[in-house]
């Protein structure tokens, strides 16, 4: 089967999430929200945005399931939430909903491993049907390699429930600390026998960054259960990542599918050419355009059903 394994998701209701004022007045958001017709911030542009991602996800014929995202909010410490900081919230009850009423949507959950209940709160998603748990520790503000980790880390393993964590830079939610972007600090996770899927694969936006992929690239070498998503390859300030990913047959067989959707897919002209390039950029549905994309370029058969290998199908689905 075929998963798209990087899907967002947006909640406006505040029972179900919450956005800060700096993100709904970001550019990113505002084209989303233009290019989406979305109106407002409340239930009911929810309503519309989800209408608008079980669309996505059926009129995406080649794919089976999309794996929508849910996002925890800041944590301290001490296990306090951190309000002030939080900027996107999407509660793991909203996203364990949308997966049991659409039956194309997998659940994975979110789960900041300074929290508490870091562990009970895994265990309740994983009865829930969790087939991953998401992390973005650029912008959640923990350190994947901190000690405190680990017991989530064992309890990761202990379920076989893949991590999905962000590894290189994020521009469209807030870097509350940046020196957090290297995949190397997954190794804890790694050593512990969780199957980490490094999200963009450390891929750099701008070239004053720090490029990450070549960390990645040793990792995915160094350990059989450590992979990468494609998700956001085809903006175009990423692409480069195609001249590493897709020529060293070691790592191409470590890349899993993913759109980063709603994030927009950019075809590759110089891989592509105009003409395919442009029959491309007439496919409206953003997430099929992606799939259709990464075909083009030879993505072979491996890549497409490999999360469908190892996603952790819970009681959910």
């Amino acid at each position: 089967m075929v998963f798209d394994c990087h899907v967002h998701v947006s909640a406006f209701d505040p029972k179900h999430g919450s956005m800060s004022k700096k993100i709904l007045g970001s550019l990113p958001f505002a084209f989303m929200r233009w290019r989406f017709g979305l109106k407002g911030s409340d239930g009911e542009t929810e309503r519309q945005l989800e209408k608008l991602l079980v669309k996505t996800i059926d009129e995406a014929v080649e794919l089976d399931g999309a794996v929508v995202l849910a996002f925890d909010a800041v944590h301290d410490r001490d296990g306090n939430i951190d309000w002030p900081s939080t900027h996107l919230y999407v509660t793991n009850d909203y996203v364990m909903n949308l997966a049991s009423r659409h039956p194309k949507i997998l659940f994975a959950a979110s789960i900041h491993p300074y929290r508490r209940d870091a562990v009970a709160e895994l265990e309740r998603c994983a009865a829930a049907g969790a087939v991953m748990v998401k992390w973005l520790p650029i912008t959640q503000r923990f350190n994947p390699a901190d000690a405190k980790c680990i017991p989530f880390y064992e309890a990761l393993a202990h379920h076989g429930i893949p991590l999905l964590s962000h590894t290189g830079w994020e521009h469209v939610l807030p870097s509350l600390d940046p020196s957090v972007a290297d995949p190397m600090l997954l190794l804890e996770a790694l050593k512990r026998g969780v199957r980490v899927i490094a999200a963009h694969c450390g891929t750099r936006l701008f070239p004053w960054e720090i490029d990450y992929l070549p960390n990645w690239s040793q990792l995915a070498k160094e350990y059989e259960h450590f992979y990468g998503d494609t998700a956001a390859l085809n903006v175009p300030n990423r692409w480069y990542a195609y001249d590493t990913i897709l020529k060293d047959a070691a790592l191409s067989r470590k890349l899993v599918h993913g759109s980063d959707w709603p994030v927009v897919a950019v075809p590759p002209q110089m891989r592509l050419g105009g003409k395919l390039s442009l029959e491309l950029m007439l496919e409206s549905n953003w997430m099929r355009r992606d799939v259709l994309i990464k075909r083009k370029l030879g993505f072979g058969e491996d890549y497409w059903h490999r999360a469908g290998t190892f996603l952790r199908m819970g009681e959910g689905k």
